[in-house]
C-alpha cells in the first residue's frame, strides 16, 4: 500500500512540474479581433443602421505608462465583415495598448471625430496574468463618420431614447 501511495504521489508530482514547465514556456501570442462601422447617424456608437467597413485599416500601439513611448506597433485591415485580427507578440502587461482607426476604405464614411472628449480608441490588455483565460482579446467597435447623418437616424435614436435635445 505505501509503495503504490509512493508511486501515486510521484507521479502526481512529475504531472505537477510538467504542466508548469509548459505553463511557463507557453508562447505570448495574443489574437485583438474588433470591429469598423460607419456611424451613419454620427451617433459615436453602433445602431441598428450602421454598417460595418471592408478594407478599413487600423493600427495597434502600445506605449509604456511612465514616458508613453512607443514600444509596439501593428497594422491591419478589416475583412468584409468589417472584421480585423491583429498578431501581436510577446506580453505588454507594463505597457497601454490600443486600437486606433487609420483610414477607412470608404469615401462617404471616412471622417474621424477629433474632439477632445470623445475616446478615439479601443483599449485592451495584453497581458498573460490579466485573469483572462483566453490568448484572445476582443477590443470595443471603432466607427468613421458621414459628413451628413441619414433622415432615418432621428426614428432609431428616439427608439433608443435619444432625442435632439438629449436623453428622453
Amino acid at each position: 500500500m505505501a509503495t503504490s501511495f509512493k508511486a501515486f504521489f510521484f507521479f502526481a508530482l512529475t504531472l505537477c512540474l510538467i504542466s508548469l514547465a509548459l505553463a511557463s514556456h507557453s508562447s505570448e501570442t495574443f489574437k485583438v479581433v474588433g470591429r469598423v462601422y460607419c456611424d451613419n447617424c454620427r451617433a459615436q456608437f453602433v445602431t441598428k443602421i450602421s454598417k460595418y467597413i471592408s478594407g478599413a485599416k487600423v493600427r495597434l500601439e502600445c506605449r509604456d505608462r511612465e514616458g508613453g513611448h512607443l514600444t509596439y506597433k501593428s497594422e491591419g485591415e478589416t475583412d468584409s465583415t468589417g472584421t480585423y485580427e491583429l498578431k501581436v507578440e510577446g506580453d505588454h502587461e507594463e505597457e497601454v495598448c490600443e486600437v486606433a482607426l487609420v483610414k477607412s476604405s470608404d469615401p462617404d464614411c471616412a471622417e474621424i471625430d477629433h474632439e477632445n472628449f470623445l475616446r478615439k480608441s479601443a483599449r485592451i490588455s495584453l497581458a498573460k496574468d490579466s485573469g483572462i483565460s483566453s490568448d484572445i482579446r476582443l477590443a470595443n467597435p471603432l466607427g468613421f463618420m458621414v459628413k451628413e447623418r441619414l433622415p432615418e437616424c432621428t426614428e432609431v435614436l428616439r427608439e433608443l431614447g435619444i432625442t435632439s435635445s438629449g436623453l428622453v
